[in-house]
């Protein structure tokens, strides 16, 4: 027997020092790939050409909005990073976060703390053993002492609650990576619908200008008796329209400004963009491989991080059922003078685990640890569902902006050539009604297909720009600038998004152990 007392001192100690924790072993669960997107497929299948770009898999995002070369798009973007107030109420849940991790890792040290508690009494004599009606004299004394509590995590309950809150803090930080990629999409977004705008404005102006002169013209020739008043109305019902569409053009540009203004973080009053008519050259952005975006995406690593947290959770509900020891342990001095008070021979001390220590082991709870359990482990399934939709939607996102940029492009080439065609028939169009061949119905309805077909080859290169925008917050960002600049520093300690597989130190395999024993 004496032969085991050592291995068992040698094992209680470890177990002090260690711990052991009862979460189940971490594993990040399989969800849906294929080996390539559908739609990239589809395209290089029709001879598409990529242009090449440089993937940031880190978190620092890179500056991808350079890739369209507008310094006006440059300067929206940084304004908006750093006066936005949603990415600022993003940042502070970040500092929350980590305030709380904070919380969580204080539980691993012991706690120190000192009081001075200074009384005066007036005790019975009964209470001294004296006969009733003694005079006993009030007493005062006075205590300076320290105190010390360390729980002794023997089954892991701070250490899993300590990786829970860890977990949860880098959750917030890719909260805070996914709000600031969100935002400069937004604002990408919103500056080339702005663009769009002014393109079609300086398109209805001009179209403006030439329905009036060309109801001079008209009104001339009526008033000389070379046509009759038909075709003077008709030119000033195509001016009545034209007009129309520029005022509507005027109040979703208003808008859209308006918009603009509140994601920079600015009043729209303090907001103005001159006008300036939509010249981005469309930018073509390769995918990848399905599997790097689940390294890049930070609302992939988000979900995950919190499905690690759930995980932990799961520790802490089954340490529940073990009993917690918190040694506790105190020195200070006691005396009924204040000149005495820290001479040697006032001095009081106690330790545990028998002296001012807590053992704590449930006996009987009513179910509540059961039930505690059973709502970590439900959790921690919910928390698996919710990172394999992630997932879903990731690839679905990816799926439909290389779908967009696909098709764009197909439908630009196609108006190109409408409106060439649009543009000949206009001319022959007018051609003929000079030369008294048709009347002027055949030419104004050949100046409104003009007019239809330059509106939409605008509307087209804005959705184009729009859907790369898309295409690159779907698949995370991380496209650099060409001359290789460095992102703008963000509120963040931490320098890179790491992937599930590199947090965990496991494949992107495995399973869960989510019905783990008490």
């Amino acid at each position: 027997m004496q032969n085991w007392m050592p291995r068992l001192a040698t094992l209680a100690a470890a177990l002090v020092l260690a711990g052991c924790s009862l979460a189940p072993a971490y594993r990040v669960p399989e969800s849906a790939a294929a080996p390539a997107f559908k739609e990239a497929e589809g395209a290089r299948a029709e001879g598409a050409q990529w242009k090449t770009a440089t993937p940031a898999e880190g978190a620092e995002r890179g500056q991808w909005w350079r890739v369209f070369s507008d310094a006006e798009l440059d300067r929206l973007i940084t304004a908006a990073t750093s006066a936005n107030q949603d990415l600022a109420a993003a940042a502070a849940r970040l500092k929350q976060a980590r305030a709380l991790t904070g919380v969580a890792e204080a539980d691993l040290y012991p706690q120190l703390s000192v009081g001075l508690d200074p009384t005066r009494a007036q005790t019975s004599a009964a209470a001294n053993g004296l006969p009733d009606g003694t005079k006993v004299p009030a007493q005062t004394l006075l205590r300076a002492r320290a105190f010390a509590s360390y729980e002794l995590d023997l089954f892991g309950r701070v250490a899993s609650n300590t990786q829970a809150a860890r977990a949860e803090g880098e959750a917030a930080e890719d909260l805070f990576r996914s709000v600031q990629l969100t935002l400069q999409a937004d604002v990408a977004q919103a500056y080339f619908a702005l663009r769009t705008l002014d393109s079609e404005r300086e398109l209805l102006q001009a179209t403006v200008t030439l329905r009036e002169d060309a109801l001079k013209l008209l009104k001339r020739r009526f008033d000389a008796g070379e046509t009759t008043d038909l075709d003077p109305a008709r030119a000033e019902a195509e001016l009545g329209t034209a007009r129309a569409d520029l005022a509507a053009i005027e109040r979703r540009r208003a808008t859209q400004e308006h918009a603009l203004a509140v994601l920079t973080g600015l009043p729209p009053s303090a907001f103005a963009m001159p006008s300036r008519p939509f010249d981005a050259q469309p930018v073509a952005i390769p995918a990848g491989l399905p599997s790097d975006l689940l390294e890049r995406r930070p609302d992939i690593a988000q979900a995950e991080r919190l499905m690690a947290a759930a995980n932990a959770r799961i520790g802490v509900a089954k340490a529940a059922f073990f009993p917690r020891i918190t040694l506790t342990g105190l020195f200070g001095f006691e005396s009924g003078d204040l000149s005495n008070l820290f001479r040697w021979s006032s001095a009081v001390w106690g330790i545990g685990p028998l002296v001012g220590s807590t053992i704590a082991a449930p006996i009987f709870d009513g179910g509540r640890n059961r039930a505690n359990l059973a709502a970590a482990r439900a959790q921690h399934e919910e928390s698996v569902a919710r990172y394999r939709q992630t997932v879903l939607v990731a690839f679905r996102e990816v799926e439909d902006s290389l779908a967009d940029t696909r098709w764009l492009s197909q439908q630009a080439q196609a108006l190109d050539s409408a409106l060439a065609g649009a543009r000949r028939a206009q001319r022959i169009s007018r051609s003929r009604y000079d030369a008294g061949a048709v009347d002027y119905l055949t030419v104004i309805d050949a100046d409104r297909t003009v007019l239809q077909a330059q509106r939409e080859a605008n509307q087209v290169a804005g959705l184009r720009a729009a859907a790369t925008v898309s295409l690159v917050r779907a698949l995370g960002g991380g496209w650099g600038a060409p001359n290789g600049q460095a992102e703008t520093p963000t509120p963040s300690a931490r320098h890179d998004v790491v992937a599930p597989s590199a947090r965990t130190g496991s494949g992107l395999g495995g399973g869960v152990d989510q019905q783990g024993a008490v």
